[in-house]
């Protein structure tokens, strides 16, 4: 079962939370949705960073990629001790690998009743509505979950390039989505 806990963020997953927004800056850059994600040992140190990448495939969420590298690079003992930071909530997709990979604690940004609220303004077909704390309550490995941050200036560095989802800039990957 997870471990939800409703606190306040350290400085250091602040900080790591601002380096996912980094990252998800730089995926839109390159044409993708802005989501980022990383991940962190116990002492803090930045082992793994991705952005999505959905121009290869819809599935390649940051996260999800993250923790690919993460399973192929550690042990699942090593990753236990280690923190899955994400600028927004790990997807149902997302949130379960994390939980296969044996990661033991996950820190987001932004919830995903926000991404829905974007997704509706923009007009977007919605994904899914399932918190990742409603995936992991069903979960057999115990992960500690840590968000929404409360930092309203992260929360508005996090949603600044979310503002323009239903813009021309997407129309391609409006159109992939589609497919």
């Amino acid at each position: 079962m997870a471990n939800i806990v409703c606190e306040p963020m350290s400085e250091n997953d602040i900080k790591l939370l601002y380096e996912t927004v980094r990252i998800a800056h730089k995926s839109l850059e390159r044409g993708c949705y802005p989501f980022g994600a990383l991940l962190a040992d116990s002492d803090n140190n930045i082992l793994i960073r991705k952005g999505n990448n959905i121009l290869n495939s819809t599935v390649l969420h940051a996260e999800l990629l993250v923790m690919i590298e993460a399973g192929r690079r550690y042990s699942p003992l090593y990753l236990k001790s280690c923190t899955l930071y994400s600028s927004f909530a790990p997807c149902i997709m997302c949130t379960a690998t994390a939980s296969l990979t044996n990661i033991g604690r996950i820190v987001y940004g932004c919830s995903s009743d926000k991404l829905l609220e974007l997704q509706s303004k923009a007009k977007k077909k919605p994904s899914y509505s399932l918190s990742s704390n409603a995936v992991l309550d069903k979960s057999q490995k115990d992960i500690l979950i840590l968000g929404p941050t409360q930092n309203e200036e992260l929360i508005e560095a996090i949603l600044k390039d979310h503002i323009n989802f239903g813009s021309n800039d997407f129309k391609v990957l409006n159109n992939l989505v589609s497919i």
